[in-house]
């Protein structure tokens, strides 16, 4: 039969074994976590410069505002300042204020929205115009 003391030294031995696997698991997972910020830091950096894909640049604090440039298909929507029109808006974007403006004040929902862009009126047609105006007017 084995003794108290042998069955105390196997069980904290075991439970060393898996103190450590679990530590190396972890410095695994730090060490992705790691990649991924800086991965997301460097590709903001990169979207933040002037003419970083096309894309309108970001306003970076202490820093004065530069200059707009024409949006292309899939850019971001600029935060609004002063002296901004719509042609910095991605096409898309430009229709959906095209059709706003000329319902003169009528209220519109995204399924008519939808349906005057000419898209199929159909839950993930709508949900994109949503969300697409969601961005607009925030």
């Amino acid at each position: 039969m084995p003794s108290v003391m042998g069955l105390l030294e196997e069980r904290e031995r075991a439970a060393r074994q898996r103190v450590e696997t679990l530590q190396a698991e972890l410095r695994e997972a730090e060490a992705a976590l790691e990649r991924f910020v800086i991965a997301r830091e460097t590709v903001g950096q990169v979207l933040a410069e002037p003419g970083g894909c096309g894309m309108a640049p970001v306003t970076v604090p202490d820093q004065r505002p530069r200059p707009v440039t024409g949006a292309v298909p899939g850019s971001v929507v600029p935060v609004w300042r002063e002296g901004l029109d719509a042609g910095v808006l991605a096409p898309d974007y430009r229709q959906i204020m095209a059709i706003v403006a000329d319902q003169g004040g009528k209220a519109l929902d995204c399924r008519q929205l939808a349906a005057a862009l000419g898209l199929t009126v159909v839950p993930a047609k709508v949900e994109g115009v949503r969300s697409k105006v969601k961005r607009l007017v925030l």
